[in-house]
């Protein structure tokens, strides 16, 4: 297997064409930056802004790059947001209040985050709740029962459900495998 050379300077987190590019084009150096990242996987404006940031780009020649980057679609946040909050939503089973505070911290605009995580309804989330609990279940047999409560309440509370939520599926869900749950408070009544 051929080995990489390495170049002075070189270091983990530069990549070697953007060290070859000239020190005094800052727009180049950007637009390198900004392509490398966005190679890997999809990051938001503000991701992109604080990299270049970090980087020690100009703060007016970030603006422009990234403008430019927008006016040609290859940054754009609210497909970003759309498809972090499908793939988190399916994949990790997180709710709707853990999706927006994801998309809170990679700097997304709120207006964007109402309107990806608003195409996730209530019926969907429970449905999700439902299917994390049914496989968590039976990890959970040989426990007492408030034990079991608090587990997996409490998984679904870690995913952002809503106590009410977390605590009428698991209830429902040990009620099914025959728990008695005469003497737990109804979900409803918190």
């Amino acid at each position: 297997m051929p080995r990489r050379t390495e170049w002075p300077g070189d270091s983990a987190d530069s990549s070697r064409a953007e060290k070859e590019l000239s020190p005094q084009d800052p727009a180049e150096r950007a637009r390198a930056i900004c392509l490398r990242l966005l190679t890997g996987t999809p990051r938001t404006r503000k991701q992109l802004a604080d990299a270049l940031r970090k980087r020690e780009i100009p703060e007016e020649v970030a603006e422009e790059v990234l403008s430019r980057f927008e006016d040609v679609g290859l940054i754009n946040d609210a497909a970003f947001a759309d498809a972090w909050v499908e793939s988190r939503h399916h994949g990790r089973g997180l709710a709707r209040r853990a999706l927006a505070r994801e998309l809170r911290t990679k700097g997304v605009d709120s207006a964007l985050i109402d309107e990806a995580v608003g195409q996730l309804d209530s019926e969907q989330e429970e449905e999700r709740a439902r299917e994390l609990v049914a496989r968590r279940l039976p990890a959970t047999r040989g426990l007492d029962r408030d034990r079991r409560v608090r587990r997996l309440a409490g998984m679904l509370a870690r995913k952002g459900y809503p106590e009410g939520l977390a605590l009428r599926v698991v209830r429902q869900a040990l009620e099914a495998e025959g728990e008695s749950l005469d003497d737990l408070p109804e979900p409803d009544a918190l």
